[in-house]
């Protein structure tokens, strides 16, 4: 069973649309309906690809890295964003702390809204 806050490997898709390559993704929300889709937003080792005051780092000094299944100090990049269907996730990494999985879900809301 999939939650919010999961860390989970996919195919993300590159923003032409072409198949991307498996990567670590995190489960933001189920998309409401009655589909298995959910919000998804991609997880990079590019580190210098952050967008301060937005982005995420979690990194081995985190307290939830262990957890989070990745292997290296990573970016959760909000604004990388895709709806999929549960089908294609390829596996289950980890988790995120619920505190982290709400800071994500405000910077994404206030980007929204801005």
């Amino acid at each position: 069973m999939k939650k919010q806050g999961q860390t989970v490997i996919i195919n993300f898709p590159y923003t032409d649309l072409s198949r991307g390559k498996p990567r670590p993704a995190l489960l933001i929300s189920k998309v409401p309906g009655k589909f298995d889709d959910w919000l998804i937003c991609m997880i990079s080792t590019k580190l210098e690809k952050v967008i301060k005051t937005f982005d995420e780092i979690i990194n081995k000094s985190s307290v939830d890295f262990d957890l989070s299944g990745l292997l290296s100090d990573s970016v959760i990049r909000i604004s990388k964003l895709a709806v999929v269907s549960e089908d294609i996730l390829i596996g289950t990494i980890g988790e995120i702390s619920q505190k982290r999985l709400l800071r994500i879900k405000e910077n994404l809301c206030r980007w929204i809204r801005s």
